[in-house]
């Protein structure tokens, strides 16, 4: 768990990381917030390139005025879920994995190995106070990633298993996967419904890499969503249970006592929202991943990009605000101003009281991903508790997350140490005057935070 900065010529890196990920699927995670490359002649804004090629020199289109949109989007402005006929996945083929996902000990397809889970620690989150309604909802939207599932919907459901599955809802948008996705998590269902679980599984035809990339995957979260959405229709949204926390959760390989410290750090420091870290491998020593998303209390980046577009500097994290970085090494968390990083738990007390959705950017607004557009109006509602969580450490294979898991640690090595405090954030009440925008990594520059807003 020890780190070491790591010094390489942009130009090396450049290489190193083509070589790392030239073999690598064209983005198939469409939960994932990848940054974007240019469009071709005659292409519409928001072609992917391959996956994790925002780590190279590739630049995010601007955004066109026919693309952007006056406010959040509604569930009318979202395609409905289409049903698509599964592929030919072998049924025993299936029916292991349905075991998998529902038997934390079978060892009969990979997963990354998670600690026994520290029941006393998160003992709290199974008494809420109420027994009326759902209180934690999980929303993922997933495809062509059936060998994560065993490890991520297992996680999931031994999550809710501890948490009370009659107090748990699963909301599942799958994207026409290829590789069997799509049957196991239909084939979850009896088995969900059979533990408790209040279970949404419904399959999308929208097609990020076509069209409006952001505004595709804004609308595939907020699919993700509606099942939640739809149960606070009264008018007086006060005779409702109180609303849920939210378990966002990209194609991450997570384990259990992962999203445990998440719902836990969220109750604890009266949070808003909390995100985890996620990391990827461009050289030996891991690199924040979600550079794209997330900004600091500073408005800036999470590591400095220099005007040469290069990340010879991934590994300084929060060079220029000494308080978060401290933070960071200590694992504890810290407020920032927008994340996503993988795994979030919010409140959804402004999607049912302020009607805030997943967005993407207007006219004349930073182009920038949704996750960063939902934080922005998360702050313009009054909701600006956001914090990372650095004890939660993310990857998006088994094989990689092992690795993560040894450089970083468990969740449960740095909560159980010694010298470990719950210490409470001192929120700050207000967002910074300005925060960075990346039209492209080399072209960058600061935007007042709430440009666009109403009223602004």
């Amino acid at each position: 768990m020890r780190r070491q900065p790591l010094l390489l010529p942009a130009a090396c890196l450049l290489l190193l990381v083509v070589g790392l990920y030239v073999h690598r699927d064209q983005v198939s995670q469409f939960s994932r917030p990848e940054l974007l490359k240019p469009p071709a002649q005659g292409e519409e804004n928001g072609v992917p390139p391959p996956t994790d090629a925002k780590l190279s020199e590739a630049n995010p289109p601007e955004p066109k005025p026919s693309e952007s949109n006056a406010g959040p989007v509604s569930s009318e402005t979202a395609p409905d879920p289409v049903t698509i006929k599964p592929t030919a996945l072998p049924e025993e083929k299936v029916a292991l994995y349905v075991n998998a996902i529902m038997t934390p000990t079978v060892t009969d397809l990979p997963r990354l190995e998670c600690p026994e889970l520290d029941s006393a620690r998160y003992q709290e989150l199974r008494q809420t106070g109420s027994d009326v309604g759902i209180q934690y909802y999980f929303a993922i939207n997933l495809r062509q990633c059936v060998g994560l599932l065993p490890r991520l919907i297992g996680s999931v459901v031994q999550t809710m298993r501890f948490l009370g599955p009659e107090k748990c809802a699963l909301s599942i948008v799958e994207g026409n996967s290829k590789d069997g996705t799509n049957e196991v998590l239909a084939a979850l269902r009896s088995e969900l419904e059979a533990l408790g679980v209040t279970y949404h599984f419904s399959t999308s035809n929208i097609n990020p890499k076509k069209g409006n990339r952001i505004k595709g995957l804004a609308q595939l979260r907020n699919l993700a969503l509606q099942p939640l959405l739809d149960t606070y229709t009264d008018t007086d949204t006060n005779l409702l249970p109180p609303p849920p926390t939210v378990i966002f959760l990209n194609d991450v390989a997570i384990c259990p006592e992962d999203i445990l410290e998440l719902v836990l750090q969220r109750r604890t420091q009266q949070a808003d929202m909390v995100c985890a870290m996620d990391w990827t491998h461009v050289g030996a020593e891991p690199s924040f991943y979600d550079v794209w998303i997330a900004r600091g209390m500073t408005g800036d980046s999470f590591f400095e990009i220099p005007p040469d577009g290069s990340w010879s500097r991934a590994w300084n994290l929060f060079w220029n605000d000494p308080a978060s970085r401290a933070a960071l090494d200590a694992h504890r968390p810290f407020q920032v101003f927008a994340c996503w990083n993988g795994a979030v738990a919010f409140t959804a007390e402004p999607l049912v009281r302020k009607s805030l959705r997943f967005r993407w950017p207007r006219e004349g607004e930073c182009f920038q991903g949704e996750p960063q557009l939902f934080c922005k109006d998360l702050w313009y509602y009054g909701y600006g508790k956001i914090a990372v969580v650095p004890a939660v450490n993310l990857e998006y294979t088994n094989e990689k997350g092992r690795k993560i898991k040894q450089e970083k640690g468990y969740t449960s090595e740095w909560v159980s140490a010694p010298d470990w405090k719950d210490e409470a954030i001192e929120w700050q009440a207000n967002p910074p005057e300005k925060v960075k925008c990346f039209a492209g990594w080399k072209k960058q520059f600061f935007r007042v935070w709430n440009e666009t807003q109403p009223g602004t």
